[in-house]
């Protein structure tokens, strides 16, 4: 049976039971250490419930009206003055209540004779009434400081899983527009693979709709649909394009999140499969280390290729959703580089798991 955490119990038990935990332990405390001096613990825990009869309204008013009025709303100045304000005013009601409550019940043989208003017993007083006080400030702000941080690390969490659902949508669109042309240029060609690719994309795209709608999919299944994809692909480039795929413990039951590898592989198809150049190729290797993954892709280039088409591989759409998702899902737990030379791009990704 699961234990139940701390936060459950700190703010999910009722709130009146709270406060009567506090008012009874403050009450009990007090009242057995002054009542230890002279061993009269029943009298002086009478005077402190006494003294509370003062003290709780003074702590409400500060707790629900001065702090979410003032404090809550960074009006610090105007909280301080109200907060000596009400110390000043249940100080001297904390006077009027040791004269017409504590002195004739606890003490009613002493013959003190004392003025109504008293400056200097007043603020003797306030030493009744600014502590609670503070300790209930204090803890009323931790409250509302924990909470706010929960508020907004739920609202970071929400604007991230919202951000994540937009990146993969983008992924659907975009892996079907590139597959569309595929099929396109088949068609023109009048190919009789062309069924072919319309079974195999179905496929891919179930996958990509239905399966893949959890946080993590078994590593082995993203391996599967890579694998389809290059199937998928080979169809269209036959024996103008040499692929290779290399996997290093494919049998491990790691997770990762779903269509983390294909956008690496559909650019490397994308960028360097080109129907221009000539022996063109793509290397994928992908090992599965303790905890961790490694992927390699490399792919042919033309020595000819434009300024502007390094910088679509390096920053299309494909690689740009990747690269946001991969922060979002694994912040300093992973290693991402693009390394270009005179006839290849390799992208080299490291993931912890």
């Amino acid at each position: 049976m699961a234990k139940p955490r701390l936060e459950n119990i700190l703010f999910r038990t009722p709130r009146v039971i709270w406060h009567l935990i506090f008012w009874a332990v403050y009450i009990l405390f007090f009242g057995i250490v002054y009542g230890s001096f002279e061993e009269e613990y029943a009298k002086q825990i009478a005077v402190q419930a006494s003294h509370a009869l003062v003290q709780i309204p003074a702590v409400y008013i500060t707790l629900y009206i001065l702090m979410p009025k003032l404090l809550f709303k960074e009006k610090f100045a105007a909280f301080f003055l109200s907060f000596v304000g009400v110390v000043i005013v249940f100080s001297t009601l904390s006077w009027f209540e040791y004269l017409f409550i504590q002195q004739p019940l606890f003490w009613p043989s002493d013959t003190f004779q004392s003025p109504l208003i008293n400056v200097g017993k007043i603020l003797k007083h306030t030493n009744n009434i600014y502590p609670v006080m503070t300790v209930a400030v204090v803890c009323k702000w931790f409250k509302y400081w924990y909470q706010e941080q929960k508020k907004n690390q739920q609202l970071i969490e929400d604007k991230l899983e919202a951000e994540l659902k937009f990146l993969k949508s983008q992924i659907h669109p975009h892996f079907l527009f590139n597959t569309l042309n595929n099929l396109y240029a088949l068609t023109l060609k009048q190919s009789k693979e062309a069924p072919e690719v319309v079974l195999k994309l179905s496929e891919l795209l179930d996958y990509m709709l239905y399966e893949c709608n959890a946080n993590r999919v078994p590593l082995s299944r993203e391996i599967s649909l890579v694998k389809d994809y290059i199937e998928l692909e080979k169809i269209r480039y036959g024996d103008r394009l040499n692929v290779t795929l290399n996997v290093t413990n494919e049998n491990g039951d790691e997770s990762v999140a779903p269509l983390l590898i294909l956008p690496f592989v559909e650019n490397a198809f994308k960028h360097g499969a080109s129907d221009e150049l000539e022996g063109s190729w793509i290397s994928i290797d992908i090992a599965l280390k303790h905890r961790g993954l490694i992927l390699k892709v490399e792919n042919s280039k033309s020595s000819y290729i434009e300024a502007e088409d390094k910088f679509a591989y390096k920053e299309g759409i494909g690689l740009k959703n990747v690269k946001r998702r991969l922060e979002i899902l694994y912040p300093e737990t992973h290693e991402l580089n693009i390394h270009e030379s005179t006839d290849s791009f390799l992208v080299v990704l490291k993931l912890n798991f």
